[in-house]
């Protein structure tokens, strides 16, 4: 299913894949109000839609936007309250790049009422899409895995100190999904990568909402760095480093189909 703002792949199993800051387009309406730099969407969490195939050819539901995150940022609450209290970070309709350079030119950041329009118009569809697939299958099959798919540049001072690991797992610090998954997790060997769990990412507002483990509705979110299927300089996919990271990601899809299969068995429905 294609809307004007995203698109949504329905899937056979009971594993939903987010990908909210996939998309890199800017509507017309707001693209003339932009630094011309800012066009570019280089904060984009590029190529995921790409890396993931295998997992929506495999059965997987999918959700994936089609603008960028300059224009509103789905993984915001409404309220755009600081997931990170007392940390630097990007908000609901941001106005800087990572790098801190502005995004809109003087005088044309957007004000509460176009901020409450890209609501409406953008975020709300979403996350109305988001809420129906997740009762749907949780309806179907028992339980339900949201699987928050980012990804971000190797180093952003602006964030953290010094080099990213490469797999970064967060569940709002054990909040958001069964602890089963995340021993799982810590147990898996990710061979020649580094991963973390709860780091400096611990899962944004979509793995923080939505996950509801006692409901059975467990989310985790993956923030991969770019220097592992990227040339990070050029923004361009790297065919040979995506290969050996889809290998990888593969595998930690087996241990996401192997928790749901326990959670909708131990349900009875599935």
């Amino acid at each position: 299913m294609r809307t004007d703002s995203f698109e949504f792949y329905q899937g056979t199993l009971p594993i939903l894949i987010s990908m909210p800051h996939n998309g890199s387009q800017i509507p017309e309406d707001i693209s003339g109000q932009m630094q011309t730099d800012a066009l570019k969407s280089v904060d984009t969490d590029w190529y995921l839609d790409r890396l993931y195939q295998f997992a929506i050819d495999n059965g997987c539901y999918c959700i994936n936007p089609r603008f960028s995150r300059y224009v509103i940022d789905l993984n915001r609450p409404e309220d755009d309250e600081n997931l990170y209290p007392g940390q630097d970070t990007t908000g609901l309709c941001p106005t800087t790049q990572f790098s801190r350079a502005a995004i809109y030119k003087e005088g044309c950041q957007p004000n509460q009422a176009e901020i409450a329009r890209r609501v409406e118009h953008y975020w709300r569809p979403y996350h109305n899409q988001l809420q129906s697939a997740l009762a749907q299958i949780r309806e179907k099959f028992g339980a339900a895995l949201l699987f928050e798919a980012h990804s971000i540049k190797s180093v952003v001072p602006r964030f953290f100190d010094g080099v990213l690991a490469d797999f970064n797992f967060g569940n709002n610090n054990q909040l958001s999904c069964s602890p089963n998954l995340i021993r799982a997790l810590e147990s898996w060997s990710c061979k020649d990568y580094s991963k973390v769990i709860n780091g400096r990412f611990k899962g944004g507002y979509i793995t923080r909402a939505y996950g509801k483990p006692k409901s059975n509705i467990h989310s985790i979110q993956l923030e991969l760095s770019q220097a592992t299927y990227m040339d990070e300089a050029s923004l361009s996919l790297d065919d040979n480093k995506a290969s050996k990271v889809s290998e990888r990601l593969a595998e930690m899809f087996e241990i996401f189909n192997d928790f749901i299969i326990e959670q909708t068995n131990n349900s009875g429905v599935y």
